[in-house]
């Protein structure tokens, strides 16, 4: 499983981003950014749950195209994430939606931020993301995407960072997915080391992300938030789980 370390820091200097094999960035660290900046592999994040959390809501669709466009050829940009809506309680109390529009915008936004791309002539892979709480809420949106996640598709899945210490209830929802769709290559948002020692998750999950390393850092107040070496300790960290589960690959 590839694990991409989140970052903050898109810079050339010491807190930069070089040093991670893998790295997501989002959005709305490099929207007022001029310069190129140096980075291995990585994901462009939208930058989501800030931004509706925030009350500022998404980027337009043109404009989160013109910045994927425009990072494309900076580093290896494995995938850009497309502008989904969760579905955790705190998001749909934000938007007074519930889960079925949610489900239902981040789909027309996926399809917007393709025809956009497409204008731009641009080739970087939009991830789209499933979106639901509930097992079946997942599958319902694997339904709705249809033909749109073609066989293979690297497929995000929202809505289970805020249950990092409920392994069992992430496994639950990875799970139905993948009983429905075992072709897709599932990345996992925001999945801490709890949540990925789980050997389900594990097994099941092509990637996944978090910026637990940062968020730790600042918690016990060590001063070593923006410090790479951190996060690269982190990560290496993630390991496989000893156990095997029925989804071994």
């Amino acid at each position: 499983m590839m694990f991409f370390s989140g970052w903050h820091q898109p810079n050339n200097g010491p807190s930069g981003c070089f040093e991670f094999p893998y790295c997501m960035i989002s959005v709305n660290r490099l929207i007022n950014r001029k310069s190129r900046f140096s980075v291995q592999q990585w994901i462009l994040d939208s930058g989501a749950f800030t931004r509706i959390f925030s009350g500022k809501g998404h980027l337009s669709v043109k404009q989160y195209a013109k910045e994927i466009n425009r990072w494309s050829q900076n580093g290896v940009l494995l995938a850009a994430v497309s502008q989904d809506y969760m579905c955790e309680s705190i998001i749909l109390e934000k938007t007074g939606l519930d889960i079925p529009t949610h489900q239902n915008l981040t789909i027309q936004r996926y399809q917007r931020l393709q025809a956009e791309l497409m204008a731009l002539n641009c080739k970087t892979y939009l991830m789209p993301v499933l979106q639901g709480f509930k097992p079946q809420d997942y599958v319902s949106h694997l339904q709705q995407y249809g033909s749109l996640l073609r066989h293979g598709a690297w497929v995000g899945v929202g809505s289970v960072c805020k249950r990092n210490g409920s392994p069992a209830q992430i496994e639950d929802v990875l799970m139905a997915i993948h009983l429905k769709r075992p072709d897709l290559r599932l990345h996992g948002f925001g999945l801490k080391k709890t949540a990925l020692q789980s050997s389900i998750v594990w097994d099941i999950l092509y990637s996944a992300d978090s910026m637990a390393a940062s968020y730790q850092a600042r918690r016990e107040g060590r001063g070593k938030a923006n410090c790479p070496k951190t996060a690269l300790k982190y990560a290496h960290k993630i390991k496989s789980p000893a156990q095997l589960s029925i989804f071994r690959k």
